[in-house]
This record gives C-alpha cells, sequence and structure tokens, in this order.
C-alpha cells in the first residue's frame, strides 16, 4: 500500500473541509447534488468523448495504483537476472528453459525467450525495446484520462456555476429560493477546482511515474540480457544493474 497517497487524499479533504469548518461554514453545506452531477458526470462525458474505449476503461484498472501500485521487484529481478547469468556461462542458453515457468511477466518472459533462441544481440535489443516502448506509451496514455479530467473539471465548475445563477434569476422575488441557486453555483465552482486539483491532476502525476519506474524496470531487464547474451562476467553484471535501484529509494 501507498501510504503517502492514503495521507495525501486524507489532507486534501481535511484540509478543505477543515478550512470551510474554521470559518465556521456547515457541513452540509459543501453538498450540492446537482452540482456534484454538472462537474462529475460532465467531466467524465467529455473525457468519454475524446478518449477511444481501451484507454478509458484501462485508465479506471490504474486507478488503484494510486493506493496499491504493481509491485516490481527489483533487487529479486536482479538476483535472478545474476543466477540466469550465472546458467548461461556454465551450461549455455538452452538450460534457461528452466527457468521460464517461474516467470509470469510478459516482457521477462519474452527476453528469456530470445535468449534461449541464441537470437543475436541487434535483435534481442530491437524487439525488447520495441515492446517497452509501446507497452509504456499503452499506459501513459491512459494515465492522461485523469490530466483530461483535470482539465476540464475546472470549467464543467464554471457552467455549474453560470447555470446555478441562471436558476437564481428565476426568483429574485423569492428570497428563499434565490438561495439555492447561488449555492449551487458557488459549491459547482468548488468542485470543479477542488476536483482538478486534488484529485485528478495529482493522480495523473502519480500515474504517469509509475508507468516511467515500470519502463525503467523492463530497460534494466533488457541491459540485464544483452550482457547475459555477450557472456559477461555475473559479477559485473550484478553491478551494472545495482545502479538502476536508486530509482527505486532501495
Amino acid at each position: 500500500m501507498d501510504r503517502l497517497s492514503v495521507v495525501g487524499l486524507l489532507l486534501a479533504f481535511f484540509a478543505v473541509v477543515g478550512g470551510h469548518m474554521l470559518e465556521g461554514g456547515a457541513l452540509a453545506a459543501l453538498y450540492n447534488l446537482p452540482a456534484l452531477l454538472i462537474v462529475v458526470i460532465g467531466t467524465v462525458a467529455a473525457v468519454m468523448i475524446q478518449t477511444p474505449w481501451h484507454q478509458f476503461k484501462r485508465s479506471f484498472v490504474m486507478l488503484k495504483w494510486i493506493i496499491w501500485p504493481p509491485k516490481l521487484e527489483i533487487e529479486e529481478r536482479i538476483t535472478t537476472m545474476t543466477r540466469w547469468s550465472h546458467i548461461a556461462r556454465s551450461d549455455g542458453f538452452l538450460v534457461l528453459e528452466n527457468e521460464l515457468e517461474a516467470e509470469n511477466d510478459p516482457v521477462v518472459r519474452e527476453s528469456l525467450m530470445l535468449l534461449i533462441d541464441g537470437t543475436d544481440q541487434e535483435h534481442i535489443r530491437q524487439t525488447l525495446e520495441t515492446r517497452i516502448f509501446f507497452k509504456r506509451d499503452e499506459l501513459g496514455h491512459s494515465a492522461k484520462v485523469f490530466e483530461a479530467m483535470g482539465g476540464y473539471s475546472p470549467t464543467l465548475g464554471i457552467l455549474g456555476a453560470v447555470l446555478g445563477l441562471i436558476q437564481s434569476m428565476q426568483y429574485l422575488d423569492q428570497p428563499e429560493a434565490l438561495g439555492g441557486g447561488i449555492a449551487t453555483a458557488f459549491v459547482a465552482t468548488i468542485y470543479g477546482v477542488g476536483f482538478a486539483n486534488l484529485l485528478y491532476l495529482p493522480i495523473h502525476h502519480k500515474l504517469r511515474n509509475i508507468v516511467f519506474q515500470q519502463a525503467l524496470y523492463y530497460e534494466m531487464v533488457l541491459e540485464g540480457v544483452l550482457l547475459i547474451n555477450v557472456g559477461e562476467n555475473p559479477m559485473v553484471m550484478k553491478r551494472r544493474l545495482d545502479a538502476y535501484r536508486v530509482n527505486y529509494g532501495t
């Protein structure tokens, strides 16, 4: 679990709600269903119009990464690849077939199969670089769905405010009804700006960082495979791969 994200979400909530209540505002004043529908549903609708279905669907599958990011076992992978190097140097690449059953990651499996097949260095590089590029591009476009939501949300907040003011103009001679329209106007603006800056844009940046870390992980796998393929000393290879640990805080 990413505790930093959990704490950040809680602080964002308490910053807005706590600040409002410290100024003497009532908690109920921040809830307005019409404003919520205009901002949230309108924002989602705008993103649905511009986004292909597979990217839109994947973006919400990736949303859980904010709290439960995919676990990249950097230490374990370096250890595993060091073992592959020892096996390849002592027994040859074909023996690495025994390692395939333990690998579920499709990119890692493909890299191992390229070694087993005796593929030349340049072909391995091109194949894995292409796979990494498209995987990063695929996930990156899905993460951008939340960046788009962060752009639309404030505008939908303004739209909600205008609609609320239009509604309130109809009740200039009815002060008790006038307040409801004005409340919708101001709360819609809060929803639009608040959701954009406290949810959508931070989520986008968090997901983009996770996608970057995944790409870096696979680049490490690529470098390790290339070193194994040329018969590099396992300890030399391990020291090369250890440099990637800095980017994971290990």
